[in-house]
């Protein structure tokens, strides 16, 4: 009896010894790249390809991968619902997003390529928020939860509700779970003109090393991008995991680097067609001779010729350029068949506004009020397009309206002020940046043209210094001033 005691617990030791914990467990992935957003101006250049960078090593290291890319909202649903579905208890869960993201309510959300993003609470309906999303895995028992979100960029929604906060939000994650954002919160970063991106090239090198815990990998990535980027872009990392995870499983050995893509065959050229032999032209016959004069005629008056017609207005080439636009083409298709959708030409009219089309946008806004006449949205979009192109006093009486009908409405605010900054009005500019401050801290245009407006009136260190936090949150915040006409 001794003897089969001292086996049975010799035998359960030495499995107990090798049994794998939770961190070691099943391996699930979801991969997203979203690149083709139809109101971007043009496909991202970065996701496709770093998802299947990704996709590809996550395979390499033992994950179960479901990729998808431009996926709309009703596919991201579905993804998300495969992704909980395949969880057991003590399994790991990780999800990769690439695209674009917005912060609203101080939480981070996913958006997928058909999301109709007018208002902020448009980006709560169609956007996929990342806490719902850990929450629910952490909720099908996942032992272990990392989230890699490279969603930091400037996108196509931000000026249709001048409130936002750039940049991704904190995320409020359960416990046994590890979150990467590629750039700092609340902090956009600008593609590199690659097409693929400086964060998952660092995070794929460290990926490959072996024997590094996944806090260690993010952290080594996070050194990687800020050194490569010269600090300008420095991943955000959050982790709560209770026990050590590692991307190569134990034994495993360093990962190889992916193939490069393969060299395209090159085709011989097609020669050019031989031209046509030229017809030879026939003999012209001479013309024929004039008829005779007529007889002029006695006492008759000539009328006068009647008076040219109007020539049809022609649209302007800037409207012919922006016509195959998908948003603007849908939106122009919408008023078409009812040309006093009001909500479609305030629509039409955020779309040309944020593509620079600014006397389109106007005229778009002026038929919106004349449809409402107290649309506060419209009277502060119509504010932001006057002040763009220099009509500041037209501008002045769009924003005071809209604050009228909404007072300490942040984005007139933010709009009055840069009324003012351009009319050099510095003092009420302050008054007017520091309002919407007061109202949302991180409002990176209120902050930039806040520390202009101190720089002309004399306070040039604390100028420089709301410059600076202002260029930290956003790099193109210069830029977007200059197109202002404000540097």
């Amino acid at each position: 009896m001794k003897i089969r005691l001292a086996l049975l617990l010799t035998l359960f030791f030495s499995v107990a010894s090798v049994a794998p914990s939770f961190a070691a467990g099943e391996r699930y992935a979801l991969v997203i790249g979203n690149a083709k957003y139809p109101d971007a101006e043009a496909p991202l250049k970065e996701p496709i390809n770093d998802a299947r960078d990704i996709a590809e090593e996550l395979k390499r290291d033992g994950f179960n991968v479901d990729i998808g890319e431009n996926l709309t909202g009703e596919q991201m649903r579905r993804a998300f619902e495969r992704l909980y579905g395949k969880i057991k208890p003590g399994s790991v869960a990780l999800i990769f997003f690439s695209g674009f993201g917005v912060q609203s309510s101080r939480q981070s959300y996913m958006i997928p390529v058909d999301a109709q993003i007018w208002t902020e609470p448009d980006v709560r309906r169609d956007g996929f928020s990342l806490e719902t999303v850990l929450g629910e895995i952490n909720s099908r028992g996942a032992g272990v939860k990392i989230a890699l979100i490279d969603a930091s960029r400037r996108n196509p929604f931000e000026r249709r509700f001048r409130s936002f906060s750039a940049g991704l939000a904190p995320v409020i994650a359960p416990n046994g779970t590890l979150v990467m954002y590629s750039a700092a919160l609340s902090s956009v970063v600008s593609d590199n003109g690659s097409d693929r991106s400086l964060f998952v090239k660092e995070l794929l090198k460290e990926i490959r090393t072996p024997d590094l815990m996944a806090e260690e990998t993010l952290n080594r990535t996070r050194v990687g991008v800020t050194r490569a980027s010269r600090q300008e872009q420095v991943p955000w990392i959050s982790s709560s995991l209770a026990e050590d995870f590692s991307f190569i499983p134990s034994g495993s050995g360093p990962r190889p680097a992916s193939p490069p893509p393969p060299t395209p065959v090159a085709t011989a050229p097609v020669p050019p067609p031989a031209p046509a032999p030229t017809p030879v032209a026939a003999p012209t016959p001479p013309p024929p001779p004039p008829p005779p004069a007529a007889a002029k005629p006695v006492e008759a008056a000539i009328p006068p010729p009647p008076p040219p017609a109007k020539p049809a207005e022609s649209p302007s080439p800037i409207a012919v350029a922006l016509a195959d636009d998908p948003t603007i083409k849908s939106l122009t298709a919408k008023l078409n068949d009812n040309p006093d959708d009001a909500a479609a030409l305030y629509r039409r009219g955020q779309v040309y506004a944020s593509k620079g089309a600014y006397e389109l946008a106007i005229k778009d806004f002026n038929n919106s009020l004349r449809l409402n006449p107290k649309d506060v949205e419209a009277f502060n979009n119509r504010c932001w397009a006057r002040t763009v192109i220099g009509d500041l006093q037209a501008a002045l009486k769009d924003c005071n309206e809209a604050l009228r009908l909404r007072p300490n409405f942040v984005d007139a605010l933010d709009s009055r002020g840069l009324v003012n900054l351009k009319s050099g009005q510095n003092k009420n500019a302050i008054a007017d940046f520091d309002a919407a401050l007061k109202i949302n801290p991180r409002l990176t245009s209120s902050l930039y043209g806040r520390g202009l407006a101190k720089k002309r009136n004399g306070s040039i260190s604390e100028g420089d210094l709301d410059i600076n936090n202002a260029k930290a949150m956003d790099p193109n915040i210069v830029k977007e001033f200059a197109d202002y006409g404000v540097q």
